[in-house]
């Protein structure tokens, strides 16, 4: 069975869109998944599918966050391979490199060229950025919390929504991931 990480937008941020973990981890085993795992309490679910439809499994999680929690929430999936590609990918990993400093989002959707050749590079140096697929791959060498390299502003300039994890909280659903087989 395909394995996969569910990555819920915004769950347990800043006080907002509370879902206690044993909660989520019960809503995707009613929808018939298994092994179902969380990791923090930022909406990290590991878990396994007989459906191997990526675009309908998150459709699902969507609909059961709204009826369930009454949230509406977006869902970006990876499966192992995804994640692993993810983490081999990552243009700022160089010797010495403050590990603290990376992070990925996940698009919902692959930007097209246009869109990405109209972001702005110079929007908040030294933070950095590349684009890769349906991911972006940051660097913020001071911190993430004052760059304007934010979810708003590549949602906005790129169309599509996007979800943010720390280069930890990657490596670690990896390891859950490939724990799996």
């Amino acid at each position: 069975m395909p394995i996969y990480v569910a990555l819920l937008r915004g769950i347990n941020v800043g006080g907002k869109n509370k879902v206690a973990m044993p909660d989520l981890r019960s809503m995707f085993e009613d929808l018939g998944h298994q092994g179902v795992v969380s990791h923090a309490q930022s909406g990290n679910i590991v878990f396994e599918s007989p459906l191997d439809a990526p675009t309908k499994l998150a459709a699902g999680i969507e609909r059961a966050m709204a009826g369930t929690f009454g949230l509406t929430v977006s869902v970006h999936l990876r499966t192992r391979r995804d994640l692993e590609r993810v983490v081999a990918r990552n243009p700022f990993i160089t010797e010495g490199v403050d590990f603290t400093s990376l992070h990925v989002m996940f698009l919902a959707d692959a930007p097209g060229k246009k869109a990405v050749g109209k972001l702005d590079a110079d929007r908040s140096r030294p933070d950095e950025f590349e684009v890769r697929g349906r991911e972006i791959y940051l660097r913020y060498p001071n911190g993430s919390g004052r760059s304007k390299l934010t979810i708003d502003y590549f949602e906005r300039s790129l169309g599509t929504s996007a979800t943010a994890r720390n280069w930890n909280t990657i490596t670690r659903v990896l390891q859950l991931m490939q724990e799996r087989h």
